[in-house]
């Protein structure tokens, strides 16, 4: 799949204004460069895409950059964006079409392309946390830094993506923002689902969307793991919330079931003695809370309820500090796990 979309978009390079004229026709040529609005052919002058390169071959035809947004691409996202399209098997077969190229040819032991998977579905799931790449450095270790977290052990289970696609609804256009891609798995490990929090481009918060949180594929039952539990683990909703409870209990397994009813509903490992059920301080925490600590009773297994003094443990962390959250566990906890688990203090740069 890379293969090929290099050499359309080299090729879409060599028709660069053809393709300009066509897909962004509410711009127009300005010396070297077509000007418009952005890739979704909207009016205005803040994108330029370069229409011919120079000798050293650095300024390549068909790039271009959007100096609203900051975004940048070649003319398959300009394809894309401008047509809403989703999956690049789509993009590919428009811009074969436009090249007026016939369908490659599929090489031998070599499937031709991925067959389209059905949408919200695990193997759509397990597609897009394979594009996506570590949190490393990325404005996803921004966000979460701003959010008061900086413990990055064991957090394989989070991705980023930095265009990851948003559609408001089925009938609106296809928009494109950074993501936090967290992995959904089951007891085995094998990936069900993925969870996208779509970011603002400034890592400070949230992407400016009515539904910034979206899960797809499996979840129930299933969760995003932070470390493997065996005897003792930590499960609650949201993945801040318990990111934020492994700044001051870096060892302790933690699973974030990504809502209140997802949180009841659980799946205990065969091996689990102790559970610390992570409460969010609403009604819906407190049902969640009130069922899994039933089932896990009747499964024989202890459960700790853990209650943040704020809404959730992200806002003890940010308003109260790591101090008091520290202090907070060290009465909450079972007092053998105090040794344990609960750190006197955390390293601010691990990962």
């Amino acid at each position: 799949m890379a293969h090929d979309a290099a050499e359309l978009a080299h090729r879409l390079a060599r028709e660069a204004e053809a393709v300009c004229r066509h897909y962004l026709s509410h711009g127009c040529r300005v010396g070297n460069y077509w000007q418009v609005g952005d890739a979704k052919n909207t009016q205005g002058r803040s994108m330029f895409v370069r229409l011919s390169g120079d000798p050293s071959g650095k300024r390549r035809p068909g790039k271009w950059t959007d100096a609203a947004t900051g975004q940048h691409g070649d003319l398959l996202d300009v394809i894309r964006e401008s047509c809403g399209l989703v999956d690049f098997h789509d993009v590919a077969e428009e811009a074969r079409s436009f090249l007026s190229l016939p369908r490659p040819e599929p090489r031998p032991g070599i499937p031709r392309s991925l067959s389209p998977a059905p949408m919200g579905s695990p193997e759509s799931a397990r597609r897009l946390i394979a594009i996506s790449r570590p949190i490393a450095g990325t404005l996803v270790e921004f966000y979460l830094r701003h959010r008061g977290i900086t413990h990055f052990d064991d957090v394989s289970a989070l991705r980023f993506h930095p265009r990851c696609y948003y559609r408001p609804d089925a009938d609106a256009p296809t928009q494109i923002w950074p993501a936090m891609i967290a992995a959904v798995t089951n007891l085995e490990g094998h990936i069900t689902g993925a969870h996208r929090t779509w970011l603002d481009p400034s890592g400070c918060d949230k992407a400016p969307v009515d539904t910034p949180r979206r899960a797809m594929g499996h979840l129930l039952g299933n969760a995003v793991r932070f470390g493997v539990a065996d005897d003792v683990m930590a499960a609650g909703e949201g993945i801040e919330t318990m990111l934020s409870l492994r700044c001051v209990m870096t060892t302790l397994p933690m699973n974030a079931a990504l809502s209140a009813a997802h949180l009841s509903a659980i799946l205990f490992p065969a091996t689990l003695r102790r559970l610390y059920i992570v409460r969010d301080d609403d009604p819906a925490g407190d049902s969640a809370m009130e069922s899994l600590s039933a089932r896990a009773q009747a499964a024989g297994i202890e459960a700790i309820t853990l209650s943040p003094r704020c809404g959730d443990f992200n806002g003890d962390l940010r308003r109260l500090g790591v101090g008091a959250l520290r202090a907070a566990m060290r009465v909450q906890i079972a007092p053998e796990d105090v040794g344990r688990f609960l750190h006197a203090d955390i390293s601010a740069g691990t990962r």
